[in-house]
This record gives structure tokens, sequence and C-alpha cells, in this order.
């Protein structure tokens, strides 16, 4: 590795303090798990959501993924796969998944911070404002699927009416 590489990954910072410091004025509970590592949780209007940084200093990345409070019956896989696909096509940012050996469905996104001074707080904030977004927005449709029995071109297109005003 180069001197100049080993100084940028110093110069970067670890960005998990600043997760920590935006955790903590969020209220929400937390475990810093490591340098590397820590697990929030943010309540939702759906439900709440498991929260996961993990910062690689040695590639100057960090991995985030936010969790839905959901569990998808492995005979329901094939239909949630395909609305995954078909909402994928919709985000500008990050993507979904499913953790194959629990069923919980994912939003995943990854940041390189290579060259950086380091990460905004605001940069920061607005990947997780992001993730509980489009978690949010995408949730009525993984219900439909899972347990409302449409198709997932179907429960995507109904999720994503916009509603004018309040009832």
């Amino acid at each position: 590795m180069s001197g100049l590489m080993a100084l940028e990954r110093e110069r970067a910072g670890n960005p998990l303090d600043v997760l920590e410091q935006i955790v903590t004025a969020n209220e929400w509970a937390f475990d810093r798990r490591s340098d590397g590592e820590m697990a929030a949780e943010a309540p939702g209007k759906w439900c709440d959501y498991g929260l996961f940084f993990s910062w690689a200093p040695e590639i100057s990345a960090m991995h985030f993924s936010c969790a839905f409070d959901l569990k998808v019956p492995a005979t329901r896989r094939g239909s949630l796969y395909e609305l995954l696909a078909l909402a994928n096509e919709k985000l500008w940012l990050g993507h979904f998944g499913l953790e194959s050996e629990d069923g919980v469905p994912v939003f995943r996104h990854s940041v390189l911070l290579r060259g950086a001074p380091g990460a905004s707080a605001e940069s920061l904030e607005d990947m997780v404002d992001i993730a509980l977004t489009e978690c949010e927005r995408f949730f009525p449709a993984f219900q439909f699927v899972l347990w409302g029995g449409k198709a997932p071109a179907e429960a995507l297109q109904a999720a994503m009416l916009d509603c004018v005003g309040e009832a």
C-alpha cells in the first residue's frame, strides 16, 4: 500500500463516529459493536427498521443496510423477488434485496470515501433518510404481495399511488 493511500484513509476518519451522533440526536436505540460496525433501530410508519452500518477503512467504503421488520415465507419468495426487481427499477440510489437465511427484505447502499476529506453529517443523514423513505414508500407493495395475494406489478402500482389531501 502506498503512503498516499494510508494518508487518505487516515484523513477520511471513521464515518461511524458521525453516524453515532446522528443516531443519538434522533434518540434511536443503537449498539456500536466495534470501530467498524454499528446497529440501530429506527421507527417507521409501517414498522421499525433495523439499520446496520459497516465501515471498511482498508477500502474507504461504508456499507449500509436497512432491514424491514418483516419475514417472507419461503412460499412467497418467488413473487417477492419479482417485486424487488420491479422496485429496484424505480430507485436512483441503493437497491432492495432479500436476506436468504432469514427471509428479511433489506435496502442496501454502499458509499466510497477514498480521496474524500471525510463523510459529512449531511451526506450520511441523506443516506439514512433516503433508505427510510424508500422502505416506507415500498412497504405497502411488500404487504400486498405477501399477505394480499396481489401480483408484483399490481402491488407496486397500487402502492405507488400518490394520495392528495387527507381523509
